[in-house]
């Protein structure tokens, strides 16, 4: 009733106003190799390790949870289950909600879960015009939002292709752009909640030497088991953004900082949780907003808030909460090790990642044992593992000991 009213027509006034309409037609370049910048090798140190966080990513197969449904005498506009890209479609996600919200021409909203799709739930539907309260158990600093990646991976595990069906590309450009566009606006402020970070991607093997991978029929898929199964069957859509995303370049003879291996470099949009999270929620404060900390334990629970226009934003809880069965946990940890301010760049090297951010340098292993996007698929252990944190940080620490004069 709502979902295709709001989504795509009735709010279209103020998703557009943001909107970046693709390119008519965008040529493919030929690739040209560009000067790496002086790179200094960080200090990659299991002894240095000053957390590890976990989180549990809430995948379903189908793509995010967007609909709509009555409860009672409220209306629950349910945003949850982006699996990887929750902090990358955040915006758009948003927008979508809150104009499923606006049909109900209710001026109070609550929203409830103060994760990072919540919290911007809370601030569109602010700029829309709503009254926001936000119903939580925790502020955003202590959600499983923030034990996450914090990059820009707008496709990381959001759907399975078949699964999700011929139209949900489309509504996941839509999400995708309305959010980069969002995300520019927080460029260049204070302490740098958003910036972007030089990422040197390196591989053993040349990219044409790389295995091409797809569905094999003849082995279990999410069709015949109800779980996800092959790499492949995963989602990904990354030439419908193209045209706004920065490329890839490669770094080639006397320029590579790496020699002997394949590397190549890209403008990488990442986020600061502190300096982000603090700008947001200061930005609900001001506005207006509220916040009451509250646990909910079933859907029951939500005729005990006054509004009658509710948008569901509980991440991975909504399994319990709601008891949708169609969300599966997908494992991911991460490592941190104290600030480095001189180390400005990023690395992803054999299954682990390096990113240098204001708040430390997070390491983690995303596909240390090549499963490639199974990794930590169906898994819900949410306790950190010492031992993957340190397999991560040995791959860059035996990177710069092959490597010691890292250009400068």
């Amino acid at each position: 009733m709502f979902i295709g009213g709001a989504a795509f027509g009735s709010f279209a006034g103020y998703s557009t106003r943001r909107w970046i309409s693709p390119a008519a037609a965008t040529a493919e370049l030929p690739g040209q190799a560009v000067t790496a910048a002086h790179l200094r090798s960080f200090r990659a140190r299991a002894d240095q390790i000053t957390d590890i966080k976990v989180c549990l990513r809430p995948f379903r197969a189908a793509g995010p949870r967007l609909d709509a449904e009555r409860f009672g005498d409220k209306v629950v506009i349910h945003n949850y289950g982006h699996g990887g890209s929750g902090w990358s479609l955040s915006w758009g996600s948003a927008n979508i909600a809150v104009g499923n919200a606006a049909t109900t021409q209710q001026k109070k909203l609550a929203v409830v879960g103060c994760g990072i799709i919540g919290l911007t739930s809370a601030l569109i539907a602010q700029r829309a015009g709503f009254e926001v309260t936000i119903y939580t158990r925790d502020l955003l600093p202590h959600t499983r939002s923030v034990r996450a990646n914090g990059s820009w991976t707008p496709d990381s595990r959001i759907a399975l292709t078949e699964q999700a069906g011929p139209q949900f590309p489309d509504l996941w450009e839509q999400m995708a752009r309305y959010s980069w566009a969002t995300y520019r606006d927080y460029l260049g402020q204070p302490g740098n909640p958003i910036m972007f970070l030089d990422n040197y991607s390196l591989s053993d093997l040349p990219s044409q030497a790389r295995p091409e991978e797809g569905v094999d029929p003849g082995q279990p898929t999410f069709a015949s088991t109800g779980r996800p199964q092959q790499s492949a069957e995963f989602a990904a859509w990354p030439e419908r953004i193209k045209d706004i995303i920065p490329a890839a370049v490669p770094i080639s003879g006397s320029d590579n900082p790496f020699p002997g291996l394949q590397v190549r470099r890209h403008s990488l949009m990442i986020y600061n949780f502190g300096a982000y999270g603090h700008l947001l929620l200061s930005e609900f404060f001001q506005a207006g907003g509220r916040v009451v900390i509250r646990e909910f334990h079933t859907p029951a629970d939500f005729k005990t808030i006054p509004e009658h226009t509710i948008i569901n934003c509980p991440g991975y809880a909504a399994r319990d909460l709601w008891n949708d069965q169609s969300l599966i946990p997908v494992r991911g940890q991460t490592a941190w090790l104290p600030p480095q301010p001189d180390i400005a760049y990023g690395l992803a090297y054999r299954g682990a990642a390096m990113l240098s951010k204001s708040d430390g340098v997070m390491v983690q292993g995303f596909d240390l044992d090549h499963l490639g996007e199974m990794t930590g698929v169906g898994n819900s252990f949410e306790h950190p593992d010492r031992t993957e944190a340190e397999r991560a940080i040995g791959i860059f620490a035996d990177l710069f000991d092959r490597f010691p004069a890292v250009k400068g």
